[in-house]
């Protein structure tokens, strides 16, 4: 792993969720300031909205483009440390590594980017100018929706003091679950090339559909940041998110309809996945979804390994439906 993100250390454990923990944990100190993003994977922002602030430490929320506000908040508070993923979840923002890198580190702040979107493959936060860089192993890394596992790459001063305390807390990998990620690893590149050409496909056969109100892709013109995605990426991911033409009924009907990918959380697996956010990741809070613009109709999509034309062939048939 330390090879593929160019990085001089890497601690691997038990999830991308607690990487992410055991990382804040241990680099941000009592009393000090994070900044994070609007779009990003719920169960992180909850932990720092809710423990975080047991430490003291407060927290600034920023939409992924707005720089001024990054700006903002670097002038306003010490800045431990800047964290955000890129491509975002569920909306795919991208985040120009470079220039932010250069913000936070004349504040003296770190930059810690959750590149599990991309995976090493596509891009490497870390010769961009992150500090570190953090994935869900389960995801991309595995590939193959059958284990759990997290990392944390980058400098080893870092790396150390995230591994202090994880010999400390937990947290451990277990070892069947190393061995199925170091298996999953000896196909990544081939995997995620498949998944680039296939949801590439995907979303532009998906923005001219009719029944297709919005996609959210990094490699499409249409997307706010394709400029940014173009110059930091050498591929823009497996993951197409989109919103149906219809409401919450008809998108539901629509993802009772498909019949290749399954019906589930997660991403970057060799199956196709597909889930309806609205009730899955934030079932539980129309608030929180009217917050962070989760429409009814909104669908992630994960690519697969499998053939384009079976996969477009059952996106057509589960439209029809609706």
């Amino acid at each position: 792993m330390s090879a593929l993100e160019k990085a001089e250390s890497t601690v691997f454990v038990a999830s991308g969720m607690y990487a992410s923990v055991a990382m804040l944990s241990a680099l941000v100190p009592a009393g000090g300031h994070v900044v994070t993003t609007t779009d990003c994977y719920r169960k992180t922002r909850i932990y720092m909205e809710t423990e975080l602030p047991k430490r003291g430490i407060t927290m600034t929320v920023i939409r992924p483009a707005d720089m001024d506000a990054l700006q903002h908040a670097l002038d306003n508070n010490n800045v431990s440390l800047f964290f955000t993923e890129t491509p975002t979840n569920p909306f795919l923002r991208c985040i120009d590594v470079d220039l932010v890198s250069k913000m936070c580190h004349s504040k003296g702040a770190l930059l810690c980017i959750d590149s599990t979107f991309a995976s090493p493959i596509n891009q490497k936060a870390l010769t961009l100018g992150a500090d570190l860089v953090i994935h869900s192993a389960t995801k991309y890394i595995a590939g193959h929706n059958d284990v759990i596992g997290g990392c944390i790459s980058g400098r080893d001063e870092l790396v150390s003091k995230v591994r202090i305390y994880h010999h400390v807390v937990g947290g451990v990998l277990n070892p069947n679950a190393a061995y199925l990620i170091l298996r999953g690893m000896k196909t990544l590149h081939l995997r995620v090339q498949c998944q680039n050409n296939t949801a590439m496909r995907m979303a532009q056969f998906l923005e001219e559909h009719p029944k297709i109100a919005r996609v959210y892709y990094p490699g499409l013109p249409s997307h706010p940041e394709h400029h940014i995605a173009k110059s930091q990426m050498t591929g823009f991911g497996g993951v197409v998110s989109f919103e149906v033409a219809g409401d919450f009924d008809a998108t539901r009907k629509f993802i009772d309809s498909v019949k290749i990918p399954y019906h589930a959380p997660s991403f970057g697996g060799c199956e196709s996945i597909i889930d309806q956010p609205a009730i899955m990741s934030y079932w539980d809070s129309k608030e929180q979804r009217e917050i962070y613009g989760i429409k009814d109709n909104l669908i992630r999509f994960s690519i697969g390994v499998e053939d384009f034309e079976d996969l477009k062939n059952d996106i057509v048939q589960a439209l029809d439906k609706i």
